[in-house]
């Protein structure tokens, strides 16, 4: 049983760090440099609400943002989270993204790079993603939403392909209720802090994601056309939510630990499994 390898109770929080396009979607022309100035104000206010709660997460960038937010790129790596690859144009990912993005971010880091997301967590190349050396995949939501996030036959939980790790982000048991980002937006926040504990107890970790954007006061900008669902408690309310799900999950004693980390741990505790 997979849970097994799992140590505590671990919650791996993420962020797709990428220039703003949902306007695009929409009809609305908007530029690579307005897409930015949304996508830096969210990610400071998302790292202020992390450091003010001493936990780390993971930062899945896009080329796009790492050259051209490299001082934030910097504060990501200074307190103490993780940086990942997320394609390098969050409009028009290609393939040969999956080198790319990973050769960006890594010149603008100067560390390297173990994980990698697709934008709209599109299908991705296996077979490219261990030649370029990634040890880990979350490209996956295993949800129940007619689309693209309908992976009724996909694994739920972690699970290998050839060395690299698949995490997909969690949804919850037997209906597959998505708990990603959406879900915390328009939930009543004491229903979705019982899926979340719901998912915990019956997988030993949980995996959700935010965007940048969602932290930025979306509801004042009307030109940008966005829906409802995605306006909801955006902006400073979005950061009170996001401060209390966290703050729940530290009262329950829930660690918080990187995607590498994870990986890691779970790594290590199988290869002690099998050595016994």
């Amino acid at each position: 049983m997979q849970r097994k390898y799992i140590k505590g109770d671990m919650i791996l929080l993420s962020f797709d760090t990428e220039e703003f396009d949902v306007p695009r979607e929409h009809g609305v022309d908007f530029s690579l440099e307005e897409g930015m100035k949304v996508s830096r104000e969210g990610t400071n206010r998302i790292l202020d609400v992390l450091k003010d709660n001493d936990v780390k997460a993971t930062f899945f960038c896009t080329g796009n943002f790492a050259l051209h937010a490299p001082e934030v790129m910097k504060r990501i790596m200074d307190e103490g989270h993780e940086v990942a690859c997320h394609g390098v144009d969050h409009w028009q990912p290609k393939e040969t993204d999956f080198a790319k993005s990973k050769e960006i971010v890594e010149g603008v880091c100067g560390r390297k790079v173990y994980g990698y997301r697709q934008p709209r967590m599109f299908p991705v190349s296996d077979s490219e993603i261990a030649r370029v050396g990634y040890t880990y995949n979350s490209s996956l939501n295993p949800a129940f939403i007619p689309g693209r996030y309908m992976h009724l036959t996909a694994p739920r939980t972690w699970f290998m392909k050839g060395d690299v790790m698949q995490i997909p982000a969690s949804v919850s048991p037997w209906i597959r209720f998505p708990l990603f980002w959406l879900a915390l937006h328009n939930l009543p926040e004491g229903l979705y802090h019982w899926l979340v504990r719901r998912t915990l107890k019956h997988d030993g970790y949980f995996v959700t994601y935010f965007h940048p954007w969602e932290f930025y006061d979306l509801k004042e900008h009307p030109e940008f056309k966005m829906p409802f669902i995605i306006k909801n408690h955006s902006g400073r309310e979005m950061m009170q939510r996001l401060d209390s799900l966290i703050k729940m999950l530290k009262k329950d004693k829930r660690q918080f630990t990187t995607f590498s980390n994870f990986v890691e741990n779970v790594v290590n505790n199988v290869k002690m499994d099998c050595e016994r």
